[in-house]
């Protein structure tokens, strides 16, 4: 699994998939879609991190992308093999079902093959101040103060960007709250290149006295939008509400054991891995950001893909010997009634008496 998230915003934000963790906003006359995003939250009771990365696609050179964040963040390049560390951490385990009686594909019934079927499995003044400036690869990287959406809007165009009117209304809550921003300034290395395939990861570490995660701005997705979430802490977590969603669904809950990789660092004092999955057919209805808290218990969660498998014994089917086994003493007892009625001796008539000579 994964872990995915979606979004998709109107024209002037750039169509996005799974950029539920902030808002990405290009160039005035360019496009580009976030077409997958990964993300990890690891929480050890202090301290909040988050890592993510952003696949990208379309004609933009250029796009700015901003987060909002409860503390000061401290921001670094993540380590790519991250991801597929935590996939193979949380995939299903395959356990074969045996049944006696063919199912469709069974002999007698596999009219056709079907082996290859299965599927796959946040404190800011009245202006902008910047906090620090770095460069991270192909990212340009301020992390910022705001105490006024404006203020924020003058920073995007004095750097080239332009902020839409339903997202500074979107951050207003963030402002009120003192919360700050990570805004990132994408562009690649080489000059007339579009922004596409999968990007450096991202690395945030801020403090938290409890876990969030943002995701206010997914209220302005015109499309049903779904989230997928990696959660490390000290214990199983889960989400304190629903803010607007279907109930989040438990992919995956567990101890990992010795890791090794950047997934091992990260697990190191917080090893319990929780995988959620969420969907929001109506964004609008998004009432806020995602607060997580420890789960009742530290239940496990395990996916299990169970391939049926016929019965055989000796390679031949235990149906058609069962089957097979009765028909034959149905047909033995038969042939014994039929063998002992056949050697059963004929009386022979009695003889009438002689009649006498008169």
């Amino acid at each position: 699994m994964l872990a995915l998230l979606g979004v998709q915003l109107t024209w002037f934000i750039a169509p996005a998939y799974a950029c539920g963790c902030g808002a990405m906003v290009p160039d005035p006359a360019a496009r580009i879609a976030v077409s997958e995003e990964q993300s990890l939250l690891r929480w050890d009771g202090r301290q909040e991190q988050i890592v993510m990365r952003l696949t990208v696609n379309g004609d933009a050179e250029h796009a700015a992308w901003i987060m909002p964040v409860p503390h000061r963040a401290t921001v670094r390049l993540g380590d790519p093999a991250l991801f597929g560390q935590l996939a193979e951490a949380v995939a299903p385990v395959h356990r074969t079902r045996y049944h006696f009686w063919p199912h469709n594909g069974d002999w007698p019934f596999d009219d056709h093959d079907t082996a290859a079927e299965a599927p796959l499995p946040g404190a800011g003044g009245a202006g902008v101040g910047v906090v620090d400036h770095q460069r991270l690869g192909p990212f340009d990287v301020a992390r910022l103060t705001a105490g006024d959406p404006a203020a924020l809007q003058s920073w995007l165009r004095d750097h080239g960007f332009s902020l839409p009117a339903r997202l500074k209304t979107a951050l207003r809550p963030y402002v009120d709250r003192h919360w700050e921003y990570v805004a990132v300034r994408l562009a690649p290395d080489s000059h007339g290149t579009p922004l596409r395939g999968a990007l450096d990861p991202l690395h945030l570490t801020f403090a938290a006295d409890r876990p969030v995660y943002p995701m206010r701005l997914s209220r302005l997705a015109t499309t049903p939008q779904s989230l997928g979430l990696y959660v490390l802490a000290a214990h199983r977590m889960e989400t304190s509400g629903t803010i607007g969603g279907t109930p989040p669904e438990v992919l995956f809950a567990g101890r990992l054991g010795t890791r090794q990789g950047a997934l091992g660092k990260l697990a190191s004092g917080t090893p319990y891995l929780t995988a959620l999955a969420q969907s929001f057919p109506e964004p609008a209805r998004i009432s806020g950001d995602h607060e997580l808290r420890r789960a009742a218990a530290d239940t496990p969660v395990q996916q299990v893909i169970y391939e049926d498998e016929l019965r055989r014994i000796a390679g031949i089917p235990a149906w058609s010997l069962t089957v097979g086994g009765a028909l034959a003493a149905v047909v033995a007892a038969v042939a014994v009634v039929v063998v002992r009625r056949s050697r059963r001796a004929v009386i022979p008539p009695p003889v009438p008496p002689s009649t006498p000579l008169g």
